[in-house]
């Protein structure tokens, strides 16, 4: 990650922009008066600027979207951008007008000229979209400029800042971790990353493969048998709060060849990201603790590489997982829910939390139901998946409802044991999430979040560049602290 998260906040001075170098940001509406700093800007480029907005071109705008004026005259900055914002601009007309921002954003400095605008939506949206992953370059690039931001009220906005820092830092560590290679962020190297962050104020816990064996996560400890990285669950607990703890569980899988199950050659090299599950989990227990939110939750992990081997497990082996439930393997490459079954019997066991949330890169089913641009929601708890549907829509994730149903059970009984792990094509999400409630205890409140659509993209998404998105971050944030955090 290459990005200043700590944006300066300065006095509205009208002065400053005929002096600022870089770009400067300003906001207008051909449908009503323009607003003081677009009229500075207007006086000092002679007229340019309201020329613009008159234009066509700008009509043709939605709100949040702009234009450019390159090198105006009578400013020093290098480019003046102008966003096409009402006078009384919607949270999503916020957020575009922010990620218009970000998607601009290069390594000269920004002044966002934002008045009374809200300073939340718009600088958020600006520092998630303003994101590259640079890790891997032989010569990488020097990084985005800073921001600053002008309101009439600067002090107020500082009150604020902790917390938007804390929210993009944490979808920016987990757009870091999606994005990895799988032989740089390995089974190992990211529980060590993960035992770091309890410098946070985090617990941090690191079971080992004895450890689980000890403990019975034999479905979990199934999926790795097959690689040279030792399987692992981490556990990340953020105790802001007394009371029973709110669990978020993550799939970790690393990498995901399919085992046994190969999976085809072409795309395989994208299954670095089936770990997005683990790194959403992470990212958010990181936000939790740089905002120190009134809140109990526990975060865990599951870390494995699902490798084809010698040792690996095969088509047809019966596994017992952690609830003493017997499994058949019908398709190794269906290893995600192996260990999420294990991981979420351990939280329920270890923790008696008061609801689980689960997040995997589940299935490619998913992806055919719902595409890329929202994530499938499975829940037992018509009020659990209520509130965090809501929550989604607050920040603007994508997130969609699916159903569970009795019925779907019968498409995952196995002949030889009490069930398995894979029902085939038909209604492949909803089978999986149906398997995943085997390991619900009940009276649990319980969500399953299958992102696999939603993780990784091949096109920009609403908040990022193509690649790793961090969905999920924002909207179990928005969650916790609306339905899990003390006032």
């Amino acid at each position: 990650m290459s990005l200043h998260t700590s944006p300066e906040i300065l006095p509205f001075e009208l002065d400053a922009i005929a002096t600022t170098e870089g770009r400067i940001v300003v906001f207008a509406d051909p449908e009503s008066p323009l607003p003081p700093a677009a009229r500075r800007a207007d006086k000092l480029t002679r007229g340019a600027l309201a020329r613009a907005v008159a234009s066509q071109g700008f009509a043709r705008l939605s709100p949040g979207e702009s234009i450019t004026l390159a090198w105006p005259g009578g400013l020093q900055a290098e480019a003046l951008q102008i966003i096409r914002l009402p006078r009384k601009p919607d949270a999503a007309a916020l957020r575009k007008a922010g990620t218009s921002i970000g998607r601009a954003q290069d390594r000269a400095p920004c002044l966002i000229c934002l008045d009374r605008l809200p300073v939340e939506p718009v600088l958020q949206a600006a520092l998630l979209r303003a994101y590259q992953y640079e890790a891997q370059k032989s010569d990488p690039k020097p990084g985005f400029g800073p921001f600053s931001v002008m309101l009439r009220n600067p002090e107020a906005a500082h009150a604020t800042l902790d917390d938007l820092r804390a929210r993009v830092a944490g979808v920016h560590l987990t757009r870091d971790l999606v994005n990895a290679p799988a032989n740089v962020l390995t089974t190992e190297s990211f529980a060590a990353q993960i035992a770091g962050m309890a410098d946070l104020g985090l617990g941090i816990e690191i079971l080992d493969e004895a450890a689980l064996e000890e403990a019975g996560l034999r479905a979990l400890l199934a999926v790795g048998q097959g690689s040279d990285s030792p399987s692992k669950l981490a556990i990340l607990h953020w105790q802001g709060a007394e009371g029973a703890p709110l669990a978020i569980v993550g799939k970790g899988v690393m990498f995901d060849t399919g085992g046994v199950s190969l999976k085809p050659g072409a795309g395989m090299e994208e299954m670095t990201m089936d770990m997005g599950g683990a790194a959403v989990t992470v990212g958010l227990m990181q936000l939790l603790a740089g905002r120190k939110a009134r809140a109990n939750v526990v975060g865990i992990v599951g870390l494995v590489e699902n490798m084809p081997d010698g040792r690996a497990q095969r088509p047809g082996d019966v596994i017992r997982a952690m609830s003493g439930k017997m499994i058949e393997v019908i398709n190794t490459d269906a290893e995600g829910r192996l260990v999420l079954a294990d991981a979420l019997w351990y939280a329920q066991e270890r923790f008696a939390p008061r609801a689980v949330i689960d997040l995997a890169t589940l299935t490619g089913a998913i992806i055919v139901a719902l595409g890329h641009g929202k994530a499938g929601v499975f829940a037992n708890d018509d009020a659990l998946a209520d509130a965090f549907l809501g929550a989604a829509a607050e920040v603007g994730e994508g997130a969609w409802r699916m159903p569970l149903d009795p019925a779907y059970d019968e498409l995952i009984k196995s002949r030889i044991a009490d069930i398995k792990n894979s029902a085939g094509r038909p209604a492949g999400a909803i089978t999986a999430a149906q398997f995943l409630q085997h390991f619900i205890r009940p009276g649990t409140p319980w969500m399953h979040l299958d992102i696999a659509g939603v993780a990784l993209t091949k096109t920009e998404s609403a908040h990022a560049p193509k690649g790793a998105s961090g969905w999920g971050v924002m909207a179990l944030d928005a969650l916790v602290a609306a339905r899990f955090e003390q006032r």
